[in-house]
Order: structure tokens, then sequence, then C-alpha cells
């Protein structure tokens, strides 16, 4: 499947809330809900301007993956940065249609090879929750290495440039 990915756009709203809707249930077997109040419109659009304004002062990049018609298949975020270090946090999802074919794996190779450099990015932290194997052989695939699990139960790994 051709993807690629691209920066979060206020454009993409609709699309994009009409995806979050539709996957939640599948999004809530893996990872923690993002709670009732983000699937309602005026909700995600608010927080949807908050990314946006975070993205425009370069704090955070927020991607969507998209296939070759342009709809999106997921997001692939990097978040909290650490200009001293060099680092940040990786955060991603892939719609149901989308799971299972790769399309993870194929986005964050995109971004590490797209986005890192041009952020000054030298590291990448990434969770997952110990049942997500999915979501652990995208991390391993791509060169991160498991490091721990926390009091919380989330596996952490890193990737280094």
């Amino acid at each position: 499947m051709s993807i690629h990915i691209e920066p979060l756009k206020q454009q993409d709203a609709p699309a994009l809330f009409a995806f979050e809707c539709k996957n939640r249930e599948f999004f809530e077997r893996t990872v923690p809900s993002r709670g009732e109040a983000y699937y309602h419109c005026d909700y995600f659009q608010n927080s949807l301007q908050a990314l946006l304004a975070e993205q425009e002062q370069r704090i955070s990049c927020f991607t969507l993956i998209k296939n070759a018609a342009g709809d999106i298949l997921g997001r692939m975020n990097l978040v909290d940065p650490d200009h001293e270090r060099g680092s940040a946090e990786l955060g991603y999802r892939v719609g149901a249609d989308a799971a299972g074919k790769g399309v993870a794996s194929q986005a964050l190779k995109l971004l590490l090879t797209e986005y890192i450099q041009p952020l000054g990015i030298r590291e990448v932290q990434a969770k997952t929750t110990a049942e997500n194997i999915a979501s652990q052989k995208v991390l391993l695939k791509n060169g991160f290495v498991f490091r721990e699990t926390d009091a919380a139960g989330f596996w952490h790994y890193c990737w280094t440039r």
C-alpha cells in the first residue's frame, strides 16, 4: 500500500474527526481512552486548535498518515521535545481498516527519515501497553530498542540517530 505522511492542517478537521470517531472502539482495545469529551465536535475542534498552535510554534510535530487517495489511515506525532537532549516522544495510531498492513511501519520509517533531522531530534522515546504486540513490532522493525517496563505496566522504547 502506498502511503505518505503530511503535517496536520485545519482543513483535515472533518476527516480527522470522522476517523477518530469511526476507530474509537478499535483504539480503546489497546490504548487508554481519550475520554468521552474528545468525541464531541466542539471539544475536538478546540483540541485540534491547541495542537495546531503547538505545531506552528515548533513545539510538537503532528502528522497524518494518508493513502494515495488522501484518505486518513492514521496519525503519527512527535511531542514533548527536550531541545537540550534533542529528544521527543512518539505517538501513533492506525485505524482498523489499515491495521496489519504495514502502514505504521512505513509511516514511522518516513517520519524518522523526513521529519527528525529538520527538528534537531537525535532520540525518540516511545511506549506501548504490554498487550500491544503490533505496536512493539513496529518500533523494533524501525530500530527502537526496549528499555524498561514502568510501574504502570507500559513498555518503553528508544531510538537514537
